[in-house]
């Protein structure tokens, strides 16, 4: 897993991605916006600290959100790919030692393995079992009409 840490470092010495993901845009546009808000709003009720909003808003609360994004987007997307590749490998272990002891013949073996590497991702897996689905619906209806 990503070091938060780390993260933040980079996002202050620039280290990370030049690119700002679409969550981190819309982040960023909300926050801002919030803070001309809350300033300008300030300064029409009259209030003569309404200055404080900007540095505070702009140096301390969008950096900080901005931090917590790339937090909360590298958790995500890290955990699932990393997840997903480990349960693939897995799974393709367990199918080449059983083929190794002898318990799958070469066709089953080979059944299997297409069938795993097609459902490399969860919405590959998905349609797949709707196909199968679909697949044994129809056979059982023509079963049943003949």
């Amino acid at each position: 897993m990503t070091d938060p840490k780390r993260i933040v470092d980079d996002a202050i010495d620039g280290a990370g991605d030049d690119e700002d993901s679409a969550l981190e845009e819309l982040v960023a546009g909300v926050v801002m916006g919030l803070i001309f808000l809350v300033g300008f709003g300030l300064l029409a009720l009259g209030v003569s600290w309404f200055w404080i909003v900007f540095p505070v808003g702009f140096a301390g609360v969008l950096p900080a959100a901005i931090a917590l994004v790339r937090i909360y987007e590298s958790r995500r997307g890290g955990d699932a790919g990393e997840s997903l590749t480990t349960e693939t490998e897995d799974a393709l272990e367990t199918l080449r030692r059983r083929y190794a002891t002898g318990e799958l013949s070469e066709e089953e073996f080979e059944a299997k393995v297409e069938r795993l590497l097609e459902t490399e991702t969860v919405a590959d897996a998905r349609k797949t079992a709707e196909s199968r689905r679909t697949t044994r619906e129809d056979e059982a209806t023509e079963y049943e009409r003949s």
